[in-house]
């Protein structure tokens, strides 16, 4: 599959690689590590291959390889010697510079090489932990700074979804005898990512799950009551509600007038929680890990 035409500032590539532009100013001029194209205006701009050059020389320079020496070599070497540096050293650096790589270009068929090499080796829970949730802090960091579209991220994240709902599929029956959990998110939230591997890992533990997905109205909660009447409820939330302390009320509203129901409440929206001042059925955790720990 051939990439979709990118071009980056040095300001882009200061924030995709974490060095700063005046290093890779010295880098360029000095031992010609990349070759950039002029605009009419003189300002310097990269492709996508200039990129992935640097990412290399990059990560061989963090492992101890003088620039002099990267530099001597062919774009095909850097990247070879970045390969069996990376196999004994740091599988994680080079696997999310690979997925950025692949999420630049739009290149599926690097993403999914890139996850089947990991597999080698790899449990899929180890790749989401120890990967793909660098990774998505690192794709949410450049979305931020726009060096990335919102386009970029949403690939990236439908591929990391079908792997996660793969892997569901392969999972074994779970215990019929355990607690059932409802996942949802919030009306308006649609970033359902998390909520999608915390179903993965309910299920890998064997736990009954019905997920619901995104932006889902607490009020249409109700008539599942009537048929499981004390399930516990989780729900992910990364930019919605606005007000967390208002969901809650909404939900204690609604589902807890005739006894009270666990709501268990992770994402970037309640980080700043004290969970020491919640009703004891309102659990807060600062992350996956956390959440799953507590499982009995």
């Amino acid at each position: 599959m051939d990439f979709i035409k990118q071009s980056f500032s040095i300001k882009d590539f200061e924030y995709l690689t974490g060095i700063k532009a005046h290093t890779i100013r010295i880098w360029e001029k000095r031992y010609n590590i990349l070759d950039p194209e002029r605009t009419p205006t003189n300002i310097r701009t990269y492709s996508i291959e200039n990129l992935q050059r640097i990412l290399n020389v990059s990560f061989l320079n963090n492992n101890g390889y003088k620039i002099s020496r990267i530099s001597k070599m062919s774009h095909q070497e850097a990247a070879q010697l970045a390969l069996k540096v990376a196999a004994s050293k740091s599988v994680q650096h080079r696997a999310v510079n690979s997925f950025k790589i692949a999420m630049l270009g739009f290149n599926e068929e690097l993403f999914n090489k890139t996850y089947k090499q990991l597999l080698a080796t790899k449990s899929f829970r180890q790749i989401f932990h120890e990967i793909f949730l660098p990774l998505l802090e690192e794709i949410g960091l450049l979305w931020q700074t726009h060096s990335i579209k919102p386009v970029h991220e949403h690939f990236v994240s439908m591929l990391i979804k079908q792997k996660i709902n793969e892997n569901i599929a392969l999972l074994e029956p779970v215990n019929t005898d355990s607690d059932l959990y409802v996942l949802f998110l919030p009306e308006n939230e649609i970033h359902d990512l998390g909520l999608l591997f915390l179903n993965y890992e309910l299920n890998f533990y064997k736990q009954k799950t019905i997920y619901l997905g995104p932006s889902f109205a607490i009020k249409d909660l109700k008539y599942l009551l009537e048929i499981h009447p004390n399930p516990k409820f989780i729900s992910y939330l990364t930019v919605s509600p606005r007000e967390v302390a208002d969901f809650i009320s909404e939900f204690d509203a609604e589902l807890c007038q005739d006894q009270p129901r666990e709501l268990n409440l992770l994402g970037a929206r309640i980080q700043s929680l004290d969970s020491t001042k919640q009703l004891p059925h309102i659990k807060i955790f600062k992350s996956i890990p956390e959440f799953i720990n507590g499982l009995d």
